[in-house]
């Protein structure tokens, strides 16, 4: 505005009305916040921690630290730091029918809908390093990642029965035609647990499209940007990180929330106990220790095998291939502490005896 006044020789008023600027905006004077380099800086502390996050993700990042801020105010401050938003993937359609009805099963609940894959990477020896990544493909969450030079349709196994004793079995679990996962001993383990299994089409990777996605994930945050010396390092960063995907790292389709947050949860038990605090008492209804059963559904023990002995207050489970045998102990915890639960090793078959 001041070089038009300079060269034409008019004054204010003329100059804005000329080109269109309100004469309040040329007087208002610019201010900048004092929080303005602060947040500045906290935005290149993120955008170098997590390199391939845009600025919505940021900002749900700021706002989990405890910043005011909305998105906006982020991408300016973005593009004015000339960072880069990563490029967008392109978006696969589902597949639908004729009669506008979808053929893949859609979660409703937790536990309703689990997936599970195969990724594979190397350590920096040239060595294989293979991965079984295990999700809830309601809740996004990460249940676990198996690594392994080797993994086959045993380690699935063993995997699966941690996993079923911890969050229970699932109603449905989707795969690929691997042959760790169409092998009859998993098939059949699964169909005594009354698990249905939900196989793609061969060469359809996209119809496991919540796993595949987590795949992408993985190895676009982790696996492209880090050098594995040993099985130990892989394992250690590789669980470092899928805790930091359940806990901390803001999902886009949660609204953009963690799978699951880091909360403490008061402790449950059996029995009701009173405790007094400055002079006030405070009733803690404590209800039962064991993990509650939806209605109609059994226990993981009862639904894998009813004839299964109680022997000594532990509940086994066994699997005669594998040779695994799954010990539960039962009773009341006075503490109101978990169900202590340990999978462990059966070389001899006697012991059932």
């Amino acid at each position: 505005m001041a070089h038009v006044q300079q060269r034409l020789g008019v004054s204010e008023r003329r100059a804005c009305r000329t080109i269109g600027q309100p004469r309040s905006t040329q007087r208002k004077a610019h201010l900048v916040r004092n929080d303005e380099a602060a947040l500045s800086t906290a935005i290149i502390r993120l955008a170098s921690a997590y390199g391939r996050y845009g600025y919505r993700r940021i900002t749900a990042l700021l706002r989990a630290e405890g910043w005011r801020v909305n998105a906006k105010r982020v991408q300016r401050i973005w593009r004015r730091e000339g960072l880069k938003v990563p490029a967008k993937q392109p978006k696969r359609g589902r597949l639908w029918l004729n009669d506008g009805s979808c053929i893949r099963l859609r979660p409703q609940y937790p536990n309703h809908v689990w997936a599970y894959d195969f990724v594979a990477d190397r350590t920096v020896e040239g060595r294989p390093l293979k991965m079984l990544t295990v999700i809830d493909e309601f809740s996004r969450q990460s249940l676990a990642i198996t690594v392994a030079r080797r993994l086959n349709s045993d380690d699935v196994l063993a995997t699966l029965t941690e996993l079923f004793v911890e969050h229970g079995p699932p109603a449905f679990i989707r795969s690929d035609n691997g042959g760790e996962f169409t092998a009859g001993v998993v098939r059949d383990w699964l169909r005594r647990i009354q698990v249905k299994t939900l196989y793609i089409e061969p060469g359809s990777p996209w119809e496991n499209g919540y796993n595949e996605s987590f795949n992408g994930k993985l190895r676009d945050e982790l696996l492209n940007r880090e050098l594995f010396n040993s099985l130990a390092e892989a394992r250690y960063l590789i669980e470092a990180w899928r805790q930091h995907f359940n806990q901390v790292r803001p999902h886009s389709a949660l609204g953009y929330r963690p799978p699951a947050p880091a909360a403490i949860l008061p402790l449950q038990s059996s029995n009701s106990a009173e405790r007094r605090a400055g002079g006030r008492t405070l009733r803690l209804n404590r209800q039962s220790s064991e993990r509650s059963q939806q209605p109609g559904k059994e226990s993981f023990a009862r639904r894998f095998d009813r004839s299964d002995r109680q022997v000594g207050g532990l509940w086994r489970v066994h699997h005669e291939r594998a040779g695994f045998q799954l010990a539960r102990r039962r009773g009341n915890d006075l503490r109101g502490d978990s169900v202590p639960v340990s999978v462990q090793r059966v070389d001899d078959a006697a012991d059932y005896s």
